[in-house]
Parts: structure tokens; sequence; C-alpha cells
């Protein structure tokens, strides 16, 4: 995962932050994030200062979560203690977003504490998560893992069985995109294969990117 980070992008606006903590990441994000960012990152530890640093300039920003699992674990109840299982739960206990205001799609694998958290917490899932996420927004970021896609189209760092399909992918967020102002976005849990350049130059055209 380190390694596909680490991957060269041959453009000029293209800024790779290489610091060696978490803490150190999401201040380099947020502090010199330009009006629209597109991060590409390692894990989902890549959003929190995207999303930090927007919802800083805009009132009642939304957040979509596209993810296999949940990322709303805490340090006491991970099952693993890996920070990549965390960080959307890192954004609602910041306060950065609401819990009404966020939809979490895709999630197949989630650990019993993140059921109970979603049941108590007011985040939205399912059919209309999204309506029902961007209600009250005017914006929102989009948080894309790449293990929400079928491993048969896009390959991850960790893959589960039963994703969306490509075409599924595209269309939820073409819809997104229709629904609220788009203001940053990101992509990770990558591979760094050539064969996968077309297909998320796909996704990041659906949310006008």
């Amino acid at each position: 995962m380190a390694e596909a980070a680490q991957v060269d992008l041959p453009y000029p606006e293209a800024v790779v932050v290489a610091e060696s903590s978490l803490g150190e990441q999401t201040l380099a994000l947020a502090s010199e994030l330009p009006e629209r960012p597109l991060v590409l990152g390692g894990c989902c530890c890549s959003h929190v200062g995207a999303v930090e640093g927007l919802a800083a300039r805009h009132e009642q920003m939304g957040l979509v979560w596209i993810d296999a699992h949940g990322d709303l674990n805490t340090p006491e109840s991970s099952p693993s203690g890996n920070a990549w299982g965390m960080p959307l739960r890192m954004l609602l206990e910041s306060g950065a977003v609401e819990p009404g205001q966020v939809a979490l799609l895709g999630a197949r694998n989630l650990d019993p504490p993140e059921r109970d958290f979603i049941r108590e917490s007011g985040l939205h899932t399912g059919k209309h998560a999204i309506d029902r996420a961007l209600s009250e927004v005017g914006c929102v970021y989009v948080a894309l893992d790449a293990d929400a896609i079928d491993r048969s189209e896009l390959a991850s760092f960790m893959p589960e069985p039963g994703g969306l399909s490509l075409t599924e992918t595209e269309q939820l967020l073409r819809g997104i995109r229709e629904r609220a102002a788009v203001v940053g976005a990101g992509l990770t849990g990558l591979t760094p294969e050539p064969a996968y350049v077309e297909p998320l130059a796909r996704l990041c055209a659906a949310l006008g990117l």
C-alpha cells in the first residue's frame, strides 16, 4: 500500500505528501489543499486531511463514503488495531462532518461494533442514503475505496466479494454529482497497475474531475 502511494504522477500540479505519520499527513493535506482536490492515497486515512480542510471552507458539506468496509472502528473496538479501519470514525468524532450528512455505500464487511455505531449514530446506509445525507447540503466530498468495486474489474489491496461493477459505480458517481456540487474526491486502496488508469479516469470523469 505504501508503494502504491509513491507512484510518480507526470502532472506539474500534483503534490506528493510523504510525511512519516498520519498526523503530519493530515495537517499537510489540510493546509495545502487546492480549491477542488483529487486525493490519490494508499489507505483511506488519506481522506482525513482533505475532508477536514474542505469542511473548514464549506458550511454544511456532505460526505459520501464508498467502501467495502465501514472504517468506523476506534482503537478500542478495532479487532486489528489498524488505523485504516478508523478514518470515517475519526472524521465523525472530530466534528468535521455530522453523521446525518454522511452516506456509507458498498459496505459489506462490517465488524459488530461498526454495525452498532451505524444503528445508533444516524449515519445513512442503503438505497436512499445519498438523498438523505445530502438533503440539506450544497456540496459533497466523495471517498471511494477501490475495494467497493468488484475485484474482477478493479484490483484493490483488501478485496471483498460482491462489489459494484464499474458501470454501476459510474452511475452512482454521476448521481452524486447531480445531487450536490463535488468539491473534492479521493480514490484509495489502489494497486499501481497501468491497466487501471483508464477505469479510474472514467470514475473521475463521472464526478466531473
